[in-house]
């Protein structure tokens, strides 16, 4: 894993041996950072990486000018590697972790973020619930999208609020806005 583009490109990225985690792929990740991309600014963007694993999405986007990225994941050896890349990267003053379930972690005080990654895994038995969570407990900015990436056992297509929906391989990432938010437009 690497990061693609940006003031951090080429550099490395470290994964958890666990063998719990499923690092987004390069493909996919690059398809999903074209889309956003195309259609915003990261400059100054505020950005939640659930399921932060080795922190590939949220250092993607501080790479390409995000503010300031929280990472939350349930493994304390992914939080650590998290750490230990921010300090390396010389960024730990744009990150912070929260050890924590995914799940508990939405259930306490939200507060807006312009982009909100999710990459649990593909049998997460809560997906559908933290959607609506996401999209109806303050977790996201009035312009924000939540980017999920899931398998194609879950179709999103037809949720009120999926403005964006593209498979990269087995991946499938579907992008939700707030209601009254614009449909994304490839």
């Amino acid at each position: 894993m690497r990061i693609i583009t940006g003031t951090l490109k080429g550099r490395k990225l470290k994964a958890p041996t666990s063998g719990e985690i499923r690092p987004t792929s390069d493909r996919t990740k690059e398809g999903m950072f074209n889309v956003i991309s195309a259609r915003r600014y990261f400059d100054e963007l505020d950005v939640l990486d659930l399921f932060g694993g080795s922190g590939n999405l949220g250092f993607e986007a501080i790479s390409r000018g995000a503010r300031h990225v929280t990472f939350v994941d349930s493994n304390r050896a992914s939080i650590k590697i998290i750490e230990e890349t921010a300090t390396q990267f010389g960024v730990a003053e744009q990150i912070r972790t929260v050890f924590s379930a995914v799940d508990s972690f939405l259930g306490k005080f939200p507060r807006p973020y312009d982009l909100v990654f999710a990459d649990p895994p593909y049998d997460y038995p809560t997906m559908t619930e933290i959607i609506d969570r996401v999209l109806s407990d303050g977790w996201l900015a009035a312009d924000g999208w939540f980017l999920l990436e899931h398998d194609k056992r879950h179709d999103f297509t037809e949720h009120p609020n999926c403005a964006f929906s593209k498979p990269y391989g087995r991946t499938i990432v579907s992008i939700f806005v707030l209601p009254g938010e614009d449909q994304i437009e490839l």
